[in-house]
């Protein structure tokens, strides 16, 4: 079963390499920020007129101010617009109950969602390339017999942790980040990755995660099935269980850290532009 082999590895390299192409659009469009004419208006508008600034300028400007100082630890749908993050509750959010039709509903949009096929894609292409399930063969055979199984290996574990065992066992399957308000960032990694094992009942009181630990390891057990007999150990099974735990650990770290992120872009874009005015 070499897919789950590399999908911790292949997915959270991507994650970075978003990370990376973030940091280099910031530099990039802060180093275009050198005309003279915008640079002569930002300063117009920021020390000339402070409190009258010129038409169209003031409308521009609040929605970002608004943004930067109230929605800091805001858990947006999807990270930079593109990784879905529909699990993840904002800091101090008071929801509703999830009910058994939201829990559904998670998994299917984690399932189905653009990004999901991607990534199937890529788990894909990385184990053709590496030969890791020899019985797919090659050609493009070879490469949809791997690609199905990346993508129903996916389903099977969404569907388990998210919906199924959440439901039997009355679990909310949502992430609820602890945000800056919570503590040092140590805290809040620790907290992050404490929520493979500690989660919230529907009723909001803690206790331990058996959609997780369960789920995970069910939705194993029935990959088995549908893989050739020669991968079928308890090795295997064991090794990709803890794959999947460790990923899913590192995903609430970054979901919670994702607003921290957001605004470490856009804090080093705005200094960058006034300081080259």
């Amino acid at each position: 079963m070499g897919y789950f082999n590399s999908r911790a590895g292949q997915l959270l390299a991507f994650a970075v390499s978003i990370v990376f192409c973030q940091v280099c659009i910031g530099q990039q469009s802060t180093s275009q920020q050198t005309d003279p004419a915008g640079a002569l208006s930002t300063e117009s508008s920021s020390s000339q007129l402070p409190n009258a600034p010129a038409p169209g300028q003031g409308q521009q400007s609040q929605p970002g101010a608004n943004t930067a100082t109230q929605g800091d630890d805001q858990q947006a749908k999807r990270i930079w617009g593109v990784l879905p993050n529909f699990r993840s509750v904002s800091a101090g959010a008071k929801v509703p109950k999830e009910s058994i039709k939201d829990k559904f509903m998670t998994a299917t949009e984690d399932n189905f969602d653009y990004t999901s096929l991607f990534f199937a894609g890529m788990i894909a292409g990385f184990s053709f390339g590496t030969k890791s399930t020899p019985e797919f063969h090659q050609g493009a055979a070879g490469y949809a017999r791997y690609y199905w199984h990346a993508a129903a290996d996916q389903a099977v574990e969404n569907y388990f942790v998210e919906f199924i065992f959440p439901e039997a066992t009355h679990e909310d399957s949502r992430y609820f980040a602890m945000g800056r308000a919570g503590g040092s960032r140590w805290k809040r990694a620790g907290y992050a990755l404490s929520r493979v094992v500690v989660t919230r009942t529907d009723s909001g009181k803690s206790t331990f995660n058996i959609s997780e630990i369960g789920g995970g390891a069910a939705s194993v057990g029935v990959s088995q099935f549908y893989y050739p007999s020669v991968e079928r150990t308890a090795g295997n099974a064991v090794r990709n269980w803890g794959l999947d735990i460790g990923y899913d650990a590192l995903a609430f770290t970054f979901h919670e850290f994702s607003p921290d992120l957001r605004q470490l872009f856009l804090h080093k874009k705005s200094s960058t532009a006034a300081a080259n005015p």
